[in-house]
């Protein structure tokens, strides 16, 4: 497979994601009564789903179409404008914003659909069926969402939902015709890290505010020391793996990286939000040890199924490896559970389990 780089359009239309990525994460700061509520949890996945989305389907044309021409980046341009609008809508006042959010997720979509349709007539065999079916398919997915202008309530969000549910599973349902045009491994893996890398920018920004929420003590900067041997865990046992541990010759449709990062980030926002709330002590003990640890638990899980189809076959982990993560995990939550230990002990436990994560891995 020819080589395939990252462009400098694609790096800044990452850029633009940032503020959407930040903007989504701190949904998971609002706490009532010792808790982030459901309500927010919610919202959070809500807001985030359409930009994890929105980013992928332009990634992945980009992967198998995509080329550094003059049409290829008008295109890409187009949608920075979408993004922009989009970015500037997202608030948990849905219905304040709804209608520059639905303009600016439609219009990301539509103009990836056009894309395909675009480059279907130059292409032939199944890169030809594969473009045809995902520009033709991705309308059904858009119409349904475009539906719900004409709805209030929850019934306009039901189906702002339901059109793009649609769309994350069309390239499921149709993955036969996917399987014969591959995606680009090298360059998929690429772009999905370089979005990580957004991801663990927010940690960053996370130990900051610790660090400017009061006077410096000990507590404050141990704990924020702390946290940035996690942070540097993190990027050690993932980027690692991505480098090191991964069989990029593999041909596929790409889907275990696609869905499989979905948890990643969603689990990265919560370690990032988690640092300052561990920090702040807003949030009640049995709340805050179940947000941390759930959302370290959704990270190995999601990390170790992405990793493992694409690791070297004798390379793969064990069940052994499960077993020893798990029970990690589980000796330090059951212990938090009986003692009220420190803040900086907590994340202490976190960054231990996450070092041995990487080591073991990687």
């Amino acid at each position: 497979m020819a080589e395939k780089r990252v462009t400098w359009l694609e790096l800044f239309y990452d850029l633009l994601f940032v503020a959407a990525v930040s903007k989504a994460g701190h949904v998971l700061l609002h706490v009532e009564s010792g808790i982030v509520p459901i309500e927010y949890l919610t919202k959070f996945v809500l807001i985030f789903v359409p930009i994890w989305w929105a980013w992928v389907g332009q990634t992945l044309f980009v992967n198998r179409f995509g080329q550094d021409l003059f049409s290829h980046r008008l295109f890409l341009i187009l949608q920075l404008f979408f993004v922009l609008i989009m970015t500037a809508s997202l608030s948990v006042q849905f219905d304040q914003y709804y209608v520059p959010f639905f303009i600016g997720y439609v219009g990301l979509r539509a103009v990836t659909a056009i894309q395909y349709l675009s480059v279907h007539k130059k292409e032939e065999a199944d890169r030809k069926v594969t473009a045809r079916y995902l520009g033709s398919r991705f309308w059904i997915g858009l119409l349904v969402s475009s539906f719900s202008l004409f709805f209030d309530s929850w019934i306009r969000y039901a189906l702002l939902y339901a059109g793009i549910a649609v769309d994350i599973l069309l390239p499921l349902i149709g993955r036969k015709y996917l399987v014969k045009s591959p995606i680009h491994t090298p360059h998929l893996l690429e772009r999905f890290s370089l979005f990580t890398l957004i991801l663990l920018g927010e940690s960053v920004i996370s130990i900051i505010a610790v660090l400017q929420s009061g006077d410096m003590t000990w507590q404050s900067v141990l704990f924020a020391s702390i946290t940035f041997v996690l942070i540097i865990a993190i990027w050690w046992q993932y980027f690692d793996n991505v480098e090191k541990k991964v069989d990029k010759n593999i041909e596929t449709a790409g889907q275990t990286i696609i869905y499989g990062h979905l948890f990643i980030y969603l689990s990265m926002c919560m370690i990032a939000a988690s640092i300052q709330l561990l920090f702040l002590k807003q949030v009640n003990d049995l709340f805050m040890l179940s947000f941390i640890f759930g959302s370290v638990l959704v990270y190995f899980l999601s990390t170790s199924l992405v990793f493992h189809k694409y690791r070297q076959v004798n390379q793969r982990l064990r069940f052994y490896h499960l077993a020893l993560f798990l029970g990690l995990l589980g000796v330090f939550f059951t212990v938090d559970l009986f003692f009220s230990l420190p803040n900086y002990l907590i994340v202490g436990e976190v960054t231990l389990f996450f070092i041995v994560y990487a080591k073991l891995t990687t």
